[in-house]
């Protein structure tokens, strides 16, 4: 189970919220964020309410002032929490070259550092997460946006919130 706590003021001041479980609205809790503390588990938060907008990843610990940190502004506007996976073992999730499942398929089962090296492409228009959770970053070397991929299909490079069909590297999620 997660535990994650907004505050609207820096250093974890002023009013907060706490959140065990996804939130897709968190506006009526409170107007600003602008520190946040994780004392269990991961979560993804959005600058947009029904997990829309920017996406921001964040494992157990404190963000004492996390806009500097992250180069995000205050809006914080919903959270889902990332269920933990404690095996290696169970996670797989193909990338297509095009959208709806088309084109040619790759295969991944761990960590991917460059999709550009190991699979010779770097546009991916669909995927498929069989199994586990992952983030899918932009550029090489876990850099530059990423987005939270779930078990389920997503025909369109839309469908987990990207703005191109340009990805660089792919990266589980996992309980360490």
């Amino acid at each position: 189970m997660g535990k994650i706590i907004f505050y609207e003021d820096r250093n974890f001041g002023g009013r907060y919220h706490e959140c065990m479980s996804d939130c897709s609205d968190l506006h009526s809790y409170f107007n600003r964020c602008h520190s946040i503390r994780v004392e269990s588990g991961c979560f993804m938060v959005y600058d947009r309410t029904n997990f829309m907008g920017h996406q921001y990843f964040l494992r157990k610990g404190e963000y004492p002032d996390y806009m500097r940190m992250m180069g995000m502004n205050d809006c914080i506007r919903s959270c889902r929490m990332i269920p933990m996976v404690k095996t290696e073992a169970n996670h797989y999730l193909k990338l297509y070259e095009r959208s709806d499942m088309g084109g040619r398929m790759m295969e991944l089962t761990d960590d991917c550092p460059n999709l550009m090296d190991r699979f010779n492409m770097f546009d991916f228009h669909s995927c498929h997460v069989m199994d586990g959770h992952w983030l899918m970053y932009e550029q090489p070397n876990y850099m530059g946006r990423h987005f939270y991929l779930r078990p389920g299909e997503y025909r369109r490079y839309s469908d987990w919130g990207g703005m191109s069909s340009r990805m660089g590297s792919v990266r589980r999620i996992m309980d360490l």
